[in-house]
């Protein structure tokens, strides 16, 4: 359903906590307006003349690239690798180098601080506020420290370093009045850290060389001992060394071993000769041996024997057999062949000698072979021992050579300009032209700009926390209150419009024990009900806050709605309409009474309206008015969390719930709607002997009579 403002307070839903009003809070910034823009330009102005009269500064910037610096010429032998050599932590680590104490002491006498009455405090007479702290303890005087020491603390001040991004590059910024000496500075601390990590490099290479020079000598020595135990222990074991790197023995093994092969060879050469040999012989063949075919004296014999076959042939043409001479060609034949024979056999046991000589060859060889063995295999524990302490010579040897190659390189470090900065500069400080602080737009604007945010935060704070609303317009006439009683006229005695507005509205809430007659005026009814609200909001400071409205009026005529919605312009303020039978279905304050709902889920609040609003509830008014002490538990909560609470019911509602709730409103309203209602009049009256509370009647004038002429009345009520 509907209620009588006609908006739907089930669409609602989502608007039960509190809405941000910004035509409110636009209204208050504008009614204290004066207190945003008169900062703003008071700041404007004080940061326009600060920034003009603060002595500017200046700040000069080197860079310097970290990178290794070792060169191969330099250093014969070794490449420079600076890949991982400055990652990020070794960056911030060359940072903190170059603002260390030991190379500021130093960057400050190049610079030329002390003295300077910028950097050092001991120059120039003291303050007064300086003698004072120091008098009474709170301060040192400069005197009592070194110059040095009293320029750090201005210098580190003035010193900024920081890498820049994600770089080996560090940036070295100092800070001075004058332009000429921050640039300086700058070059200053920047070539001091160079000089310092060379000189580091120095010390480095000087240190080490220092220490290789007491470590060769001794380690010479002990190679020398070395060496000469492994010649000794070499001679008494007998464990020379040949040409070949070998012992002695070894080698003589290895000799025997070929000279036994070899003899083996020949005897096995000369054993299958003599062999070959004999088989030719008894197959007639002898002559097919190379070796006897090859012998002087049997190619001699063998020519013979053809002269001797030529012969006989030539004589067996005339010459028979028998014949004598032909016997004795065959004699001398026969004869030859026997030579052969025995040239033949002579050479077999030439081979055959020569296999049993080197046989016997091979029997001594191979005795000498096992004698060799038994020595080498004698000597192998002894050449054990040898080459441990050959080794440990070896290696003493070959430290003592790294050592030496080491010395050689320290000692060339050393050397000036021979070990160079891992640094270098990129860019040197030139004097600036433009000062660092104060930078004069910026600071101007940031003041002025965050004056006005903090002014403007303020208000809207403070607007936010006092739930102030938007300002009511104001009325042209004031409201006409008429009571019984009173001969005067509300033009000749009613307030005039200087009077303060307390004074000027009068009747409401003010007179306990009566009942007061407001009239209202049709022509404007809207301004005379925005008073009354402005009146009921300033009379609730320090009181219960909670309002009795009955309404007894026609759907024309302003209702408990309409000073609700005002009211809740002004603070927080709830409505209990117990004015509906039911409210369509809707959970309202029957549910909350019956314990089936919540006060979330009852609250209920129209779109873009600040008015929280409680209906009846499905079993509606009924119910509420049968259950008083519920009601009054639910209202003290109610009244706990609201500034006013207004509970509307019709002038026709009776009951105990009704009467208890008029008995502890601060204030009770009939909206009556026109003149001559007499059940409005009839329940102000009633209720005004239930409650020592103000009890005023509210109706709408006749529309024929003339406000500003119709005498005010005022009739007493018995309490």
């Amino acid at each position: 359903m509907t209620d009588r403002s006609g908006t739907d307070p089930r669409g609602a839903g989502d608007g039960r906590g509190d809405m941000l009003d910004l035509s409110a809070l636009w209204s208050a910034i504008r009614r204290r307006r004066l207190w945003i823009v008169a900062p703003t330009l008071a700041v404007l102005g004080i940061s326009f003349l600060a920034v003009n009269i603060v002595t500017p500064r200046y700040t000069g910037e080197a860079r310097l690239l970290l990178e290794s610096r070792g060169s191969f010429f330099a250093l014969p032998g070794q490449v420079p690798d600076a890949s991982g050599q400055f990652d990020a932590e070794a960056v911030q680590s060359q940072v903190q180098v170059i603002m260390s104490r030991d190379l500021a002491r130093e960057a400050i006498k190049r610079i030329g601080l002390v003295g300077n009455s910028e950097f050092d405090s001991g120059v120039g007479a003291l303050s007064a506020l300086r003698k004072l702290a120091v008098m009474v303890g709170l301060a040192a005087h400069p005197a009592d420290r070194s110059p040095e020491e009293r320029v750090l603390e201005k210098y580190f001040e003035r010193l900024l370093v920081y890498p820049v991004g994600r770089s080996r590059i560090v940036a070295v910024e100092f800070t001075s009045r004058d332009p000429a000496l921050a640039a300086k500075g700058a070059n200053a601390i920047a070539e001091t850290y160079l000089e310092f990590q060379e000189q580091a490099k120095q010390e480095n290479a000087r240190s080490a060389s220092n220490w290789l020079l007491t470590t060769i000598e001794p380690l010479r020595k002990r190679v020398a001992e070395a060496e000469a135990k492994v010649e000794d222990f070499r001679s008494k074991n007998g464990l020379l060394v040949g040409t070949n790197n070998t012992t002695i023995t070894s080698q003589q093994l290895t000799d025997l071993s070929a000279q036994l092969s070899t003899a083996r060879s020949q005897q096995t050469e000369a054993q299958a000769k003599a062999g070959l040999i004999r088989d030719a012989i008894k197959q007639g063949r002898t002559f097919e041996i190379p070796d006897v075919a090859n012998n002087d004296l049997v190619r001699r014999l063998i020519e013979q024997r053809v002269t001797l076959r030529t012969q006989i042939a030539a004589e067996s043409r005339s010459l028979l057999p028998e014949h004598p001479r032909i016997k004795e060609l065959n004699a001398q034949l026969n004869d030859l062949e026997g030579q052969l024979r025995a040239a033949a056999e002579r050479t077999v046991r030439t081979l055959e000698n020569e296999a049993k000589i080197a046989g016997q060859r091979v029997e001594s060889f191979q005795a000498a072979l096992d004698g060799q063995k038994k020595s080498v295999s004698s000597a192998n524990d002894s050449e054990v021992q040898l080459r441990a302490l050959d080794r440990e010579a070896r290696t003493l040897r070959e430290q003592l050579e790294q050592y030496m190659q080491r010395y050689r390189e320290a000692v060339a470090r050393d050397t000036l300009n021979a070990t160079p900065a891992d640094a270098r500069i990129i860019s040197r400080a030139v004097e600036p032209t433009e000062p660092s602080f104060p930078k004069k737009l910026p600071v101007v604007l940031i003041a002025t700009l965050a004056t006005f945010f903090i002014a403007l935060a303020t208000i809207v704070t403070r607007e936010l926390l006092n739930g102030e609303g938007k300002p009511l317009p104001a009325a042209p006439r004031g409201p006409r209150w008429v009571s019984a009683g009173s001969e005067d006229d509300a033009g000749a005695g009613g307030p005039r419009p200087d009077e303060p507005r307390r004074d000027r509205i009068s009747g409401l809430l003010t007179h306990a024990g009566r009942v007061g007659q407001l009239r209202l005026d049709r022509d404007q009814p809207d301004e005379t009900v925005a008073q009354i609200a402005e009146r009921t909001q300033e009379a609730a400071q320090g009181a219960a806050p909670m309002m009795l409205v009955l309404d007894a009026g026609d759907e024309e005529a302003a209702g408990p709605r309409e000073l609700a919605e005002l009211l809740a312009q002004r603070c927080r303020c709830i409505l209990v309409d117990l004015t509906a039978d039911d409210d369509a279905g809707e959970d309202g304050f029957s549910e909350l009474l019956a314990g089936e709902a919540l006060f979330s889920d009852i609250i209920m609040r129209a779109p873009g309206s600040r008015l929280h609003r409680i209906g009846p509830g499905r079993a509606g008014r009924e119910a509420v008015f049968a259950a008083p002490d519920l009601v009054d538990a639910a209202l003290d909560a109610l009244c706990e969390t609201y500034d006013w609470v207004l509970v509307a019911a019709a002038s026709t509602d009776e009951g105990p719930a009704l009467n208890s709730v008029a008995s502890r409103a601060q204030g009770v309203m009939v909206m009556g709607g026109h003149v001559g209602n007499g059940h409005a009049l009839e329940a102000a009256y009633r209720l005004s002997e239930l409650t020592e509370a103000p009890v005023t009647l509210v109706l709408d004038a006749d529309s024929g009579a003339s406000m500003a002429s119709e005498p005010l009345e005022e009739e007493p009520v018995e309490a």
